[in-house]
């Protein structure tokens, strides 16, 4: 495409810098407003592995020039020969490369040209850096995508070759995506483990354009092991450039190597890794000698590819082989698989229609011309549940589908028995009728779990959601949309049970797939987000947990709105966090809002709108306004009771906040009960470990202790600061306002000494 000069930029800035000046024959205006529209795109990468461009412009002869970040290395194929390095120590080279694709693809911007050249190593503190060059300049120069993409005015190819996906090097093929790139990549990852390039350099630099097409569209070429075994002139320099020998090279490379270049090489991109991303886990997983996503060629498909590339022999050896016969069997087959297609596709769409169908006189109940304006949702429901099983006699599958939209529709009204009913009722259908493989039954499978989440069935939900995810991993694969939702349902589960490492490793995962596949904004990552700051919360780190959780309720107050269910949820966890800092005057707007519009859209016994009020009673504790407290934790308790039952975690979250309330306004004998009851049923239900027996352990210690039940209070203080200091660290809130407590004690107790001991320092955070 040009020429590169080291050159030296005078101002605003003094360095040196890149200047690549584009070759005679382009058109300069055409350049420059194709750059211009790609400024911002390219302005917006900030990535460690990208050299950026700096500036544009065009000589006074009009040849265009950009001026980008200088790089001085050697070209990534280079600097691992001379080097001699290891194939995994090529391969770790490799992802950060991959890293930089990717980054580039999530702001829009698809190189189109990657080949070593354009991707050279630096060294930063004796240790190697890959840095991919050239970013845009490709899309910049080109004419827009359409399906003559990469022939310019001229008739001249726009990229390299050797390096080029089929779609990108036909003339008339369709628009290129991301997935040219993982093409490339591919090519550059066979030249970093065999030494040389799929195709011959020499015969596609000579050929037409019709043999270069013919050449990247039909011809296969040899897996990395084979070109490496069968070469006896490059073979043993390649291995020796490996510090290896040829036996071991040809080893390392059969297998999990030999299908990752080959799956991020075929030909039909819509067999290609989906995401650069995808080609990254899959060379990830092989370093950590896991299982790779790349697996072997079927025989079927090696045929079907075979008889592409040699259409005429194939035609007629048929022909003499099978003759008429084979003519016929072919023509019986089509009809057959014509009619079970047939069949296939008029069954699902008698399944949609009975579906629709019920559901639209599900709705047509509602109206309230036909039940009146004030009919309560759960009524409609209730009429419509009722019916399905006598509408849908001898239909299971509609029926299990009918009863999963009925039952996840109950819980979200929280009636959570009925519930329960519809969910297991399909999740059985299912099983029985489309294997627990199927999408449909891991769905229902996956509502049921959460509903045993909401109902604190942790270890039922644990186990559930376990099954769910390792099958979606094996079906639908690691990075599918319901796996990953899965994932970050698990990790929520494991976070309610105190179980933070491994909910964290989970969301971790989940996050990082999530934002590079489907992008920040969609509602699964945001999930995943929000159960992240949950959990930066409950570990103490604050600063982490507030930058999420602004970030995430900015994003659906503006694509949800300010009312939308998932919203609340971000404000009454926003509000939550200031709550943890004591900083109330952030809290309580955020609070009141969302109590309010949950009353009025959910009801006031809706367990959402009673998560919302409990916050608000503990604030109200916080400042004082003890009989707003006291008040408002009796109507969640009374309420928690009735619909959740005595011994779900809510309930016991309650008595302990108004166990607490009374011992805070000065009437701890209101309150020892209620403390002692939450603290003895939470260690029964859940373990001496959880996190809702510690909290209300310590809570009862105060409590004795301002009933003067000294020792009481001291064994109940210790064993809270024992298990708050292993669960949580000596550092966290919680753990600090514990010692706090004690030290308390031991003051009202007369033993100065003791208290003196246990005393966290003066720059210790603040209380819970």
């Amino acid at each position: 495409m040009g020429t590169v000069f080291l050159a030296e930029q005078e101002e605003p800035i003094r360095r040196r810098v890149a200047l690549k000046l584009i070759k005679l024959g382009m058109d300069t205006k055409a350049v420059l407003a194709r750059f211009e529209s790609e400024r911002q795109a390219l302005a917006v990468m900030d990535h460690p592995n990208i050299a950026k461009i700096f500036d544009a412009g065009a000589t006074p002869q009009g040849r265009p020039y950009f001026v980008m970040e200088l790089v001085v290395g050697d070209s990534i194929t280079e600097y691992c020969d001379r080097h001699a390095l290891a194939t995994r120590d090529r391969l770790q080279l490799f992802v950060p490369v991959c890293r930089a694709v990717q980054h580039a693809h999530q702001k829009g911007v698809i190189h189109r040209d990657l080949k070593p050249s354009n991707i050279l190593i630096s060294l930063t503190d004796d240790q190697p850096v890959p840095k991919v060059i050239d970013f845009g300049i490709a899309k910049a120069t080109s004419t827009p995508l359409t399906q003559k993409t990469f022939m310019t005015q001229g008739g001249q190819l726009v990229g390299t070759p050797e390096y080029m996906s089929p779609e990108q090097a036909g003339i008339g093929a369709p628009d290129v995506d991301t997935r040219t790139d993982v093409y490339s990549l591919g090519v550059l990852l066979y030249e970093l483990l065999t030494g040389s390039r799929p195709f011959d350099r020499k015969h596609l630099r000579s050929a037409g354009y019709a043999e270069i097409e013919r050449v990247i569209q039909e011809e296969e070429p040899a897996k990395p092991s084979t070109r490496v075994s069968t070469s006896r002139e490059i073979g043993p320099d390649v291995a020796r450039k490996h510090s290896t020998d040829i036996r071991s090279l040809t080893r390392q490379l059969r297998g999990d190597l030999d299908w990752i270049v080959l799956r991020a090489m075929e030909k039909d991109r819509t067999r290609r890794y989906d995401t650069v991303n995808g080609l990254v886990l899959d060379i990830e997983r092989y370093l950590r000698d896991e299982p790779v996503l790349a697996g072997q060629p079927s025989a079927a498909y090696r045929f079907r590819k075979f008889a592409k590339r040699h259409k005429v022999g194939i035609a007629v050896a048929s022909a003499v082989l099978f003759g008429l016969t084979a003519a016929a069997l072919g023509l019986t087959y089509a009809l057959i698989e014509s009619n079970r297609q047939r069949a296939i596709a008029q069954a699902a769409r008698d399944e949609a229609e009975a579906v629709r169908d019920f559901l639209s006189g599900m709705l047509a109940a509602a109206d309230p011309r036909n039940r009146g304006r004030d009919t309560p949702v759960g009524e409609v429901l209730d009429a419509a549940s009722q019916s399905i099983d006598g509408s849908f006699g001898g239909r299971p599958q509609v029926q299990a589908e009918l009863h999963a939209t009925v039952g996840n529709a109950y819980r979200a009204l929280g009636d959570y028995a009925s519930s329960r009913r519809h969910l297991e009722g399909a999740v059985d259908t299912q099983q029985r009728e489309l294997g627990l493989e199927h999408p449909k039954t891991l769905s229902s499978m996956n509502s049921l779990a959460i509903l045993d989440e909401v109902q604190g069935r942790y270890a039922e939900a644990e186990s559930l959601h376990a099954q769910v995810l390792e099958t979606q991993r094996r079906v639908l694969g690691p990075e599918h949309p319901e796996t990953l939702e899965s994932m970050t349902n698990l990790a929520a589960v494991l976070l309610d049970q105190g179980r933070r490492e491994e909910a964290a490793l989970l969301l971790h995962q989940a996050l990082g797939v999530q934002r590079l596949t489907v992008g920040e904004e969609d509602r699964e990552t945001l999930g995943s987000m929000n159960n992240l700051a949950n959990l930066y919360r409950e570990i103490g780190k604050y600063s982490e947990a507030e930058s999420l959780h602004v970030r995430v309720l900015e994003i659906q107050r503006r694509l949800l709105g300010d009312e939308h269910p998932e919203t609340l949820g971000s404000m009454n966890g926003l509000a939550a966090l200031y709550l943890s800092q004591r900083r109330y005057q952030d809290a309580e707007p955020l609070l009141e809002e969302t109590v309010k519009i949950r009353r009025r859209r959910l009801g006031d016994e809706h367990p959402e709108t009673l998560n919302a009020m409990n916050n608000l009673a503990t604030m109200y504790a916080d400042l004082g306004r003890y009989d707003e407290s006291t008040a408002l934790h009796r109507e969640i308790l009374d309420t928690r009771r009735r619909v959740l039952g005595n011994e779900h975690p809510h309930t016991l979250i309650s008595m302990g906040n108004l166990g607490d309330t009374y011992t805070q306004m000065g009437t701890p004998a209101r309150g020892e009960s209620l403390l002692a009851a939450a603290s003895r049923t939470a260690k029964r239900v859940f373990g001496p470990r959880h996190l809702i027996h510690s909290v209300s352990l310590r809570k009862h210690g105060v409590c004795l202790r301002e009933l003067g039940r000294y020792k009481e209070a001291e064994a109940a203080l210790l064993e809270a600061n024992q298990l708050l200091d292993q669960e949580l660290g000596s550092d966290h809130d919680r753990t600090l306002q514990a010692k706090r407590d004690l030290a308390d004690l031991y003051r009202a107790w007369g033993k100065p000494e003791q208290a003196a001991a246990v005393q966290p320092a003066a720059n210790g955070r603040t209380k819970e």
